[in-house]
């Protein structure tokens, strides 16, 4: 079976490690140059970082979808399961070893990603660690998101039975578990703490504010029009402050507080990053370890 595999797959095997090479040898480049505080080297990294969010759905597409919708799509699957090591086990004895394949890479391409960004947080540039752009290309999430990436596939393999709608269909999937998962679960891993202190560091996740007076809410509409009776230009939320306000040196904030509102602030502080990772990165090993369960029973029950 092992040589079987890696007849089998070693073209798609030389290629991850290939298209992950030149990654890694990219992260070694950039993440030199950040640590001379180049602001070039901050810009590129922050491009990298937006290119290198669908490498885990490219992964579950092109090496994940394929591996079990070829076999169902072009016939094969009739003389494989045939063979005296049974359905179950020749899913088991494949699918293993591409995944933990693909779940070290991305690891180490994740690790020398938080090695490369680590000089933007809090140092020169002061970058939150729980950015959402940044926060699932570390080293757990990044290995975590691509092996759900890859079980995705494998289960979408099974299920559509074809190599090209299964790809499809990965990324689909991927990118909507991503949204929900930034948007909804990520920010309540731990409950966030409140503080009437304005100077929260930059490098924290700031979820939301609002302001209050005499102990009871006040709405925005309220502090736009307390600015604009001292003078500023509020649009859209950005305030402007007009020559001869009544502002004068201090900012719309500062004005604010000194005239009895009191600003509370919702967020994640940058120390909760680790618990964070390891937080996401376990309940995906799990939904992978379901999805490749589901995957097997499917072959086991009804791909015949």
């Amino acid at each position: 079976m092992a040589w079987v595999n890696w007849r089998q797959h070693r073209l798609t095997v030389a290629g991850l490690v290939a298209v992950l090479g030149a990654v890694s040898l990219y992260l070694l480049f950039i993440g030199r140059q950040a640590r001379t505080f180049s602001g070039v080297a901050g810009h590129s990294l922050t491009l990298t970082a937006a290119l290198f969010q669908v490498i885990p759905a490219l992964i579950g597409a092109f090496v994940g979808a394929p591996v079990l919708a070829k076999e169902l799509e072009t016939g094969t699957f009739r003389y494989t399961w045939t063979q005296g090591f049974g359905r179950a086990r020749w899913t088991v004895a494949t699918l293993a070893p591409l995944a933990v394949t693909v779940t070290v890479l991305a690891g180490a391409v994740g690790f020398l990603f938080s090695w490369c960004y680590a000089p933007l947080i809090g140092g020169h540039y002061g970058s939150n660690p729980l950015d959402g752009n940044t926060f699932d290309l570390h080293g757990v999430t990044f290995a975590a998101w691509t092996l759900t990436a890859f079980s995705i596939g494998v289960l979408a393999g099974i299920l559509i039975r074809r190599v090209v709608p299964a790809m499809v269909a990965t990324m689909f999937a991927w990118s909507g578990l991503a949204v929900v998962t930034g948007v909804f679960l990520r920010p309540h891993y731990e409950a966030p703490l409140v503080t009437s202190t304005p100077n929260v560091p930059s490098t924290d996740w700031v979820m939301s504010a609002w302001w209050t007076r005499g102990g009871k809410p006040v709405s925005s509409s309220t502090i736009d029009q307390v600015l604009q009776r001292a003078g500023a230009t509020v649009n859209s939320g950005s305030v402007t402050q007009s020559p001869g306000s009544a502002l004068g040196n201090m900012s719309p904030t500062q004005y604010l507080l000194h005239h009895g509102f009191t600003q509370f602030l919702s967020y994640q502080p940058a120390s909760r990053f680790w618990p964070f990772q390891w937080i996401e990165g376990g309940w995906l090993f799990a939904l992978s370890l379901l999805l490749m369960g589901t995957a097997v029973w499917l072959v086991h029950r009804r791909a015949a």
